[in-house]
Order: structure tokens, then sequence, then C-alpha cells
């Protein structure tokens, strides 16, 4: 199942079937602003504007609990196993035991503003955080009650909202940086540095790398110079030599996802029409006349 969500309602949409199903209303003056599901998918994380948590049961259309801990937007979260991490405009990070009556396990107040990209790593270990103030910083999971930071990276110019771990290749992490940035950079958080930088001239608002074969989709916004604004991108990893771009849309690709067998990415915007496209690699292999791999990409 995937999710879209106009400004007041949250849907679920069944790939197998098409079916499309609503979750949930909410009142349209404190509306989603994060959504995350559990690895194993049976529960969905939604933020709200107005700093809410809440789980919910997406088979039973059903609210499991409300989390506490925020006073601020929640502007994103990330699951490890049965702690769900949020970060907030608030500034802060809080890990949350979900099964816990007092949910908080800790907090973390290093971003000086808005966290707007949280990633686990899937071993669980390591955490990214990205903030407005245009800051990443990797943590491990066995020090966060310290507050202590394993890194903390200054390269991006803009708010690093877009983070993904690659899959396979243990400790390297892609950041993408905002409109004042434009660049997607490749991390290895083994020895702390920065091994490539892809300038895109187009503000950089998601990433999800190809479990199947070495490549990167991006999704991207606004462009000072209308190079690939409101375009996604493939990326050949590790040369980071681009691979296609589908121009599809009308306005920003805020946010991608990924079903789970990595076959598949929706493409959340904000223009509400939705498009099934064919095979990733067919629109790329007829626009660029590059050869490309099997993601195929829903638009909706």
């Amino acid at each position: 199942m995937f999710l879209q969500f106009p400004w007041a309602e949250i849907y679920l949409w069944n790939s197998e079937t098409g079916n499309v199903q609503n979750l949930f209303h909410v009142d349209e003056n404190d509306y989603p602003t994060s959504v995350a599901w559990s690895q194993e998918a049976k529960y969905l994380a939604v933020g709200y504007k107005h700093s809410k948590l809440q789980l919910w049961d997406a088979e039973a259309s059903k609210l499991v609990r409300s989390l506490e801990g925020h006073n601020l937007r929640v502007a994103t979260s990330t699951w490890n196993g049965h702690t769900l991490t949020s970060g907030s405009r608030d500034r802060s990070i809080i890990n949350h035991d979900v099964r816990a009556r007092n949910n908080v396990t800790c907090r973390l107040q290093a971003h000086s503003q808005e966290v707007c990209g949280l990633k686990w790593l899937e071993t669980g270990n390591l955490l990214a955080s990205g903030g407005n103030e245009n800051l990443l910083y990797i943590w491990e999971s066995s020090k966060m009650n310290s507050s202590k930071f394993l890194y903390r990276f200054k390269d991006h110019c803009a708010a690093v909202k877009a983070l993904a771990w690659c899959p396979y290749q243990s400790g390297i992490l892609a950041s993408g940086g905002g409109t004042e940035d434009g660049c997607i950079k490749l991390w290895n958080t083994q020895k702390g540095t920065c091994i490539n930088t892809i300038d895109t001239n187009s503000q950089v608002c998601g990433l999800e790398w190809n479990r199947h074969h070495k490549e990167i989709l991006s999704g991207h916004g606004y462009s000072p110079n209308e190079v690939i604004k409101n375009e996604l991108c493939l990326w050949r990893y590790p040369s980071m030599d681009k691979v296609g771009n589908l121009k599809r849309h009308t306005s920003r690709v805020l946010q991608l996802s990924q079903s789970p067998d990595g076959l598949t990415v929706p493409a959340f915007k904000l223009d509400s029409e939705e498009e099934d496209l064919p095979k990733f690699g067919t629109l790329a292999d007829k626009e660029e006349g590059l050869p490309v791999h099997s993601m195929e990409v829903t638009i909706s």
C-alpha cells in the first residue's frame, strides 16, 4: 500500500488491486505534515502541523495511540524497529518507544532550525538528520542519550531534507540540498568524508536508491535556471552520471517512496492528478538514448 494526501484527508492506495481507501479525515487547520510506514508496513506514523504525532493501524483503519513530545510542526519521521524517530520545527529530534507508556526515550537538541530530514540506516545503528540551517548530522544509536553526534557536515548551503542510505554499500549516505544548494552529496560515514558531489542546479526534495541496480533516483523542485525544474532524475552509482529524466510534473516533486519489492517509486507532488507511467528505463531510453534499468515510476 502507498499513501497520498490532500490537505485534510489521508488515503491508502493498494498497488495490486488499484483500490483507494480513505484512512481518515482531519481538521484542515491541523493537516498532516509527515508520514512514515513502520518496517513491517503494519503501522503508519502521521505528524501534524500543530505538533501531534499519531500511530494508525492501516489494515484496521484504527488510531492506535498518540505520541507526545513536540510543540511545533512534525516535519519528518523514520522507523527503527519499535523506535519511531521524529523531527520538528521545534528543532528537536525525539526517539519514541511505541510500546512504552512513557514514549519519549531520547531527545536531541543539536539543530538550530527545523529538522526537515531523518533516515535510519537499515541496520539500525546510524541515524542521519538534516536541518533548515543547512547542517547534516550523523548519530550512533548507542550514544544518542549522551547527545554526542558522530559527525556534523556543513557542506550544504541550503536545507537538507532528502536523505537515503545506500542498500548495497555499508555506511554510504546520499543527501540533497535545497534551492540555493541544489547538490546531491555522497558520504562515507565510516570515514566521515564526502566522496562525491553533483550540482543538479535544482532543489533536491527526495532521494531513493534502486535496490536492484546501482542507481539513485532524485526528485526536484525549484530551479534558479529552470534546468531540471520539477523533474525526476536517475543517476548511475558511483559515477553519478545522469542516466535519464522524467518531465511529467507541473509542480515540485515533494517526496519519493518505494514499494517493498523495490520496483515502483510513487512520487508525491503538489498538483493532484494521478498518471501511470511506463518503466522508467523505457522512458529514459526514449528521451536520453541511454541504457537504464527497471525502476517503474508512478506519479500520484
